[in-house]
């Protein structure tokens, strides 16, 4: 059985399901593995302008495997401390594979988003939730610290400090109408709507021009690193340049709402 199952259920956009339903999906090399080869595949298809991320069965990602975790790649003749270093390294490339993908990524969060789990759907660009999923930074129950795989970079900056820190120092749940509450997901949709609702904001955002939403992706990423606004207001104006100047893209959605129509973007001139 694939641990990791590709579909394209709409036109121009991506599921990718974690399938491992009998251990929450939790997060075994054997299915991360896959899972970021997959990620790269379908950021270089060009078919592709939108993709959904979900997990098989009642769970979004439960974290890290604690009974059956496997081994990462390319680990022979190493001891413990090289072999931990390329695991925390492989895992960690899977949360910036994420954020590197050309497309944007919505997480269809329909269950529990637990330690890694919940910094998966963190490094999504959107979330949408059932009312069944809930989220917990789970290192600080298990004897560990809470931050891992980004977890600490990403939290503070969706939600504000003072909430990430209470969240990651108190390892409580975060149930769904809470995180949407406080901006961790966009919104609570039942759990049997949940996918075509996350298929219906993905071919939306799908319609709009290839360069346009993935320089916007791109911005709004590089804004969480921006050392000043001025730094990244100069950013912003040169991708906006890029896509005035190198195609008509602008003249024709002036032309389509006068002939009120759907706009086709060309992303040429």
């Amino acid at each position: 059985m694939s641990f990791i199952l590709v579909e394209r259920p709409r036109e121009n956009v991506a599921l990718v399901t974690l399938n491992r339903p009998e251990r929450m999906n939790a997060m075994a090399f054997d299915v991360m593995v896959p899972f970021k080869e997959s990620l790269e595949a379908i950021s270089n298809d060009n078919s592709v302008r939108a993709v959904v991320l979900t997990g098989a069965g009642h769970g979004f990602c439960s974290g890290a495997d604690q009974t059956s975790a496997g081994s990462p790649p390319h680990i022979d003749g190493l001891t413990r401390p090289s072999i931990a270093l390329r695991s925390m390294e492989m895992l960690d490339d899977v949360v910036l594979t994420l954020r590197r993908m050309h497309q944007p990524v919505i997480a269809a969060v329909n269950g529990a988003a637990i330690g890694g789990g919940f910094c998966l759907s963190m490094a999504a660009d959107i979330r949408l939730a059932a009312p069944e999923a809930y989220f917990r930074a789970a290192g600080i129950n298990n004897g560990l610290t809470a931050s891992e795989l980004g977890l600490s970079y990403l939290l503070p900056r969706a939600i504000g400090s003072s909430r990430a820190f209470e969240i990651m120092l108190t390892g409580r749940d975060i149930d769904a109408d809470e995180a949407a509450r406080i901006g961790l997901v966009s919104r609570i949709v039942a759990q049997e709507d949940l996918l075509d609702d996350t298929f219906d904001l993905a071919q939306r955002i799908a319609s709009f021009s290839r360069p346009g939403i993935e320089l916007t992706k791109r911005t709004l990423w590089s804004s969480l690193d921006a050392s000043s606004m001025a730094q990244h207001m100069n950013q912003e104006g040169l991708g906006q340049l890029l896509i005035r100047l190198m195609t008509d893209n602008f003249e024709e959605a002036t032309l389509a709402r006068r002939e009120k129509r759907d706009p086709v973007f060309r992303d040429a001139r």
